[in-house]
Parts: structure tokens; sequence; C-alpha cells
């Protein structure tokens, strides 16, 4: 049984689809063994309640610096014996503590498809409106296992979404949501708990 440890910062919609993908057996061989958020107030705390999921809020407010809040993090991770760590809408920045300790074992959904939009600077709205800018007619969504890079890590799964006239920033990022986080985020975390992804020279192979 693959333990999971997920890092959330706000709403917890990737969570959700998490939860509902255990509850309905398209993620089988997984339980997610705590959530844990920087912020005190995310609603995505509440939706680990509900589900009898134990929540922590480990936030950097609460320690003297940041090396000392990406200690209790990784500590408070540890503490749980989990196998993967998943970001789920996370916007803390992974320290290289947590990379090293858990090499190829924490993954992030990132919403568009990698290389485009990514990086620094690149989270939540700021994609969708580079999107936009940019005037692409396809965007999505990419999962990936994280490195010390930022976006770099090699890449599990990605889903294409068309971009349509008319889409604001809010629209897309809901578009995006549906039709591709939600779906290959679960999708990702029922391969790496049956064994079917492994990393060969930094690229990712999934076993048939």
């Amino acid at each position: 049984m693959l333990k999971m440890a997920v890092l959330v910062s706000g709403g917890g919609t990737n969570l959700q689809a998490i939860i509902d993908g255990i509850n309905q057996g398209t993620i089988t061989n997984a339980k997610i063994e705590v959530v844990i958020s920087n912020n005190a107030n995310a609603y995505a705390l509440e939706r680990a309640k509900k589900h009898g999921i134990e929540a922590k809020c480990v936030s950097p407010k609460n320690f003297a610096d940041r090396e000392a809040f990406n200690q209790a993090l990784l500590e408070t991770i540890q503490s749980y014996g989990v196998d993967l760590v998943v970001l789920a809408g996370c916007l803390v920045v992974i320290p290289k503590c947590m990379v090293d300790a858990y090499p190829n074992k924490i993954i992030n959904i990132h919403p568009a498809l990698i290389p485009s939009f990514c990086g620094t600077g690149y989270y939540g709205l700021k994609v969708h409106e580079g999107v936009l800018a940019r005037g692409v007619k396809v965007t999505g969504a990419t999962v990936h296992f994280v490195d010390a890079g930022t976006d770099t890590g090699p890449i599990i799964l990605q889903k294409a979404v068309e971009v349509q006239q008319g889409d604001t920033p809010e629209v897309l990022q809901r578009r995006v949501m549906e039709q591709a986080e939600w779906i290959i985020m679960p999708k990702a975390i029922d391969l790496i708990a049956n064994g079917k992804v492994e990393v060969v020279d930094g690229l990712v192979k999934i076993k048939e």
C-alpha cells in the first residue's frame, strides 16, 4: 500500500480528485496518510478532516527562518512514513533537503504543458494569463516528478486542453482542472502505486 502525504496551499480541488479516485477505485493500492498545508485557513484542511484524514498546518510564519521551516516540514512528512509526496496546488518552494530525502518520490501537477508556461513566476492564474497573452490554441496540464529545478523534473503524464475564444484566465483555469488536472493526477498516483512508473536516464518509462 502506497502511503502519501498531500501538500496543499488553498482550496484543495486536486486533493478532492485524489480522495474521490481512492473512494471510487480509480486509484488502487494507495492511501493518504496526512494532508499538510502552509496555510492554516486552507479549505483543503477541512476537506481532509471531512474524509477522516489527518490534517496539519506547517506555516513559515511559525518559524524563525526559512531553513527552520523547511526542516520542520521535512520532519513532519517523515514522521508519517510516507512513500510519495504529492504537491496538489502547493505554493511552497520545495527545499533541496526534501528533494534529496525523496528522490523521484515527489510529484507535482502543473497547469500547462511543460516546457511551456512553466518555471519561476508561473503558478496559479499567472499560467493561464500567460497562455492567453501568447495566443496559443492548446494548453493542458502536466504531472511530473520534482527535482532541484522549477518544473524541470521527469514528466509522468500530460493531457491537452483546447483554448477557446473568449476565455478568461479563470474560465480556462477551470477547464484545465476539469479536463486535465483531475484526470491525470489520480492516474499518475495509480500508476506509481502499482509499480508501473520508473525513471531511466531522466525520463519516465511507463510499464504496461
